[in-house]
């Protein structure tokens, strides 16, 4: 069962590099690539037999966060996964925000990489070892929600912390499963709930300073 992906990059010698990358997997077909949100768009309308796109954030028209919180309401079974040079803290959780399933840098190497869509598509989410520690940071203090039930909803557990605490030293899911003795299905299932939860505050925040601001 071949997994079908698109790619999308503003840059021809980018997309080409990750072309290669897959091309090593006899369980990825590339269906199409695209130059920006916009023109992803377009594509996707006669296209969209879709398990997974690799999403530049950085692009003209319509950047890779606007373009993802598009396709995440019109076809919510597409994964994306944000493939960016980038770990900037406000690209990550705005991209997590807008509803991406995952992280990763573009110097990534071919099986990270094959592992990362993998592990997306069963479930789990693709992040790499300095977003996993800037998601420890953030939420394992989340002081400014202001609301008590907020805060308990994402709040880190201490499975969770020791999982995040594994992945921003680097290690893949088989090898946080062997170090906290749990199954790779178990570890992947917390991976989700931390998506969840990053997603989550990144909503609770942002009304909170659109309430600051008096925007509502």
């Amino acid at each position: 069962m071949q997994i079908k992906i698109a790619i999308v990059d503003d840059n021809s010698f980018l997309i080409n590099t990750v072309k290669e990358k897959l091309s090593f997997f006899d369980d990825f077909s590339i269906k199409f690539t695209a130059i920006n949100g916009s023109d992803l768009l377009e594509k996707i309308e006669n296209n969209h037999n879709l398990d997974l796109i690799l999403m530049d954030i950085e692009m003209p028209i319509l950047n890779g966060i606007e373009a993802t919180e598009v396709i995440k309401k019109k076809h919510p079974h597409i994964k994306i996964i944000m493939l960016t040079v980038f770990d900037n803290d406000e690209h990550i959780f705005n991209a997590i925000k807008a509803g991406a399933d995952g992280y990763l840098l573009k110097e990534i190497n071919a099986k990270d990489l094959h592992d990362g869509i993998v592990d997306t598509l069963n479930g789990g989410a693709a992040m790499n070892p300095s977003i996993a520690l800037k998601t420890l940071k953030l939420l394992r203090n989340p002081l400014s929600i202001e609301n008590e039930k907020d805060k308990e909803d994402i709040k880190l557990t201490k499975r969770e912390t020791e999982v995040l605490e594994h992945l921003s030293k680097g290690l893949n899911y088989i090898q946080i499963a062997d170090n906290l003795i749990l199954s790779k299905g178990t570890v992947r299932k917390h991976i989700e709930n931390i998506y969840r939860k990053l997603q989550v505050h990144n909503k609770l925040e942002a009304v909170q300073k659109a309430k600051r601001n008096n925007l509502i």
